[in-house]
């Protein structure tokens, strides 16, 4: 399955039921998230909520990414992985998880590190936090003229994430970004009206 070049990038929540996160999932893919990555630091054991998100995500034809675990990638045959600073490289990862599989790389401000992943075969880039996060209160800041920079060198897909609302959304899609990674802002009572929300971003000739 191919890297989606623009759209709502969800993350599941963590410290969440089984059920609860597959609820989510399919919520916010029924409200057009066209990418889903799995993200849970704390399960020594997530095979099996895994795989049942890759069957959920296949229905709607969506990639699921798991979130730093190349091994759990590999054992459940998911679309991809994304890779933070100390994740192990793309080079490692590609080997486990084969030429088709889309690899993403945490670049929080540095538009050096996106170069280089680029470079070295990764499908995509993200940049952040932007904005006050809740999941990640103490990730350092992301300035908005690192997406411009970013778009005018990088010819893949590049990610904003951090604090992104539907109110705020749109600066970062204007500045240069492809694709919003959100988490927060998904958690509502209606987290399929919430995508929806996003989704509608990208549809207003934003960039």
């Amino acid at each position: 399955m191919l890297m989606p070049k623009r759209g709502l990038y969800a993350i599941t929540p963590e410290g969440k039921t089984s059920n609860e996160i597959l609820k989510f999932t399919e919520a916010v893919l029924k409200g057009g998230a066209c990418v889903v990555q799995y993200r849970e630091k704390g399960l020594n054991d997530a095979t099996d909520l895994a795989c049942k998100l890759l069957e959920l995500c296949h229905v709607y034809n969506v990639p699921l990414i798991i979130n730093d675990n190349v091994k759990l990638a590999e054992k459940i045959e998911a679309d991809g992985v994304h890779l933070g600073v100390d994740d192990g490289s793309i080079s490692a990862a590609r080997q486990c998880l084969g030429e088709s599989a889309i690899i993403g790389v945490s670049c929080y401000n540095s538009l050096e590190r996106a170069m280089e992943a680029e470079k070295k075969g990764a499908n995509y880039v993200a940049f952040g936090r932007f904005f006050t996060s809740n999941s990640k209160p103490l990730a350092a800041p992301a300035e908005i003229g690192t997406l411009t920079a970013a778009k005018r060198v990088l010819a893949l897909p590049i990610v904003a994430i951090g604090g992104i609302l539907p109110e705020n959304g749109a600066s970062l899609l204007n500045a240069g970004a492809d694709l919003l990674a959100v988490i927060g802002g998904l958690m509502t009572d209606d987290s399929k009206t919430a995508a929806r929300d996003y989704c509608g971003l990208f549809s207003q000739g934003s960039h």
